[in-house]
């Protein structure tokens, strides 16, 4: 007897003529699902009147899984709880208590999804520029609330899967079966090569300059405004160093003014498709992910990174921190010291070849947490806690 996997995600969702304006990594992720489950898989999204920077158009006969479209705040239809086998919810979702409830009623086992500890959406909320200081502190305290009624949530649920260290390591003993994964979209024919790896040692040894690279949003919270002043820290250190910034967001502007000081050794991009051009670009192009992340969010831009090779520098969030000492696959420098996260990336143009030996063990790494090996461990945790 086939089951019926019910997902309830945050995900963002424009409804159009064309179709449904969708993440498209979110939405081959949910090709994944419905590929490996034995069984229909069906999708619940809000509407989001919100930009998607990565996105596609998709008919609903394209999507290969089956997609309700909500308003923002509705509650889910109970007719798609009544013949779910397991529901995945995400806990970032406003309503998920409410989905909750009448799931246990049906006696429906759910599996919360869990990536932001309290810590970092704090955080979020005082790295929000646009939100004065009297609505930042409604927010604080509306999420020391919010706290509450997520352990809560935690316990009651068949599981929880975390992605990432820092929601691990702050939740996992509140749920009855934990489990721990690393979200990225490295795919076993997208890791570096051997002659990737052979190639970028040959062009490291002969001193040319190093090759920086970071791709993503362009959001304070992302550490995007810190990209220049750690080139320009370089600079005043003596390092011939280039950068390559893929990506878009709100200080895409403040990024663009500020190219002209660094005469064609900074260049912005725009975004650009992540496995038919990100990735071969990292693999050939590159030796150092700059990452400047501010929160300890479980960015997959760090498994990515390494799996394309390259070694990382960045700030010590707790995901980076943690991340960092366990693979050696790079270094973190104290939150917000651009000075010190220079000084990283400078030590290794003096001596190259502890960044090869970096890059190496961060390949490492990767070819045992690619997608199809942290997406299987959770299907099958999905379908223990269906059972």
């Amino acid at each position: 007897m086939s089951t019926v996997l019910l997902f309830c995600a945050p995900a963002p969702v424009i409804v159009s003529a064309e179709g449904y304006n969708l993440d498209v990594k979110f939405v081959e992720g949910m090709r994944a699902h419905a590929a490996a489950w034995d069984g229909p898989v069906r999708c619940v999204l809000w509407e989001t009147p919100v930009t998607i920077p990565f996105d596609g158009v998709f008919r609903p006969e394209e999507l290969g899984f089956d997609l309700t479209v909500l308003p923002a705040g509705a509650p889910v239809p109970h007719h798609l709880l009544d013949v779910a086998s397991v529901a995945s919810v995400s806990i970032d979702m406003p309503n998920f208590r409410d989905t909750m409830t009448v799931a246990r009623a049906k006696s429906v086992p759910v599996v919360l999804t869990l990536e932001y500890t309290l810590e970092t959406r704090l955080r979020i909320v005082w790295l929000d520029e646009g939100v004065g200081l009297p609505r930042r502190l409604r927010r604080s305290l509306w999420q020391l609330s919010h706290e509450r009624r997520l352990r809560a949530a935690m316990r009651a649920a068949a599981g929880v899967q975390f992605n990432g260290y820092p929601a691990f390591d702050a939740y996992a003993p509140l749920s009855r079966s934990p489990m721990q994964y690393f979200d990225n979209r490295m795919k076993p024919d997208l890791l570096a090569s051997d002659v990737d790896m052979a190639a970028r040692a040959t062009y490291l040894r002969g001193g040319a300059p190093l090759r920086l690279i970071h791709s993503g949003r362009f959001e304070p919270m992302k550490g995007a405004q810190d990209l220049l002043p750690v080139m320009a820290a370089l600079r005043a250190q003596g390092v011939d160093a280039t950068l390559d910034i893929y990506g878009s967001g709100s200080l895409e502007g403040q990024i663009r003014a500020g190219l002209s000081a660094f005469g064609g050794s900074v260049r912005l991009h725009s975004a650009v498709d992540f496995e038919t051009e990100l990735v071969p670009i990292s693999r050939t192009q590159a030796d150092v992910f700059l990452s400047c992340h501010r929160q300890s969010d479980p960015s997959c831009s760090y498994l990515e990174a390494m799996g394309c090779g390259l070694a990382v520098a960045g700030y010590a969030n707790r995901m980076w921190a943690r991340l960092s000492a366990d693979t050696h696959a790079g270094h973190a420098a104290p939150m917000g010291n651009i000075d010190a996260l220079a000084a990283i990336i400078a030590g290794w143009d003096r001596d190259r070849e502890p960044l090869i030996t970096a890059a190496n063990a961060g390949l490492g790494f990767a070819r045992t947490h690619d997608f199809p090996d942290e997406f299987n461990r959770r299907m099958d945790h999905l379908r223990a806690c269906a059972a």
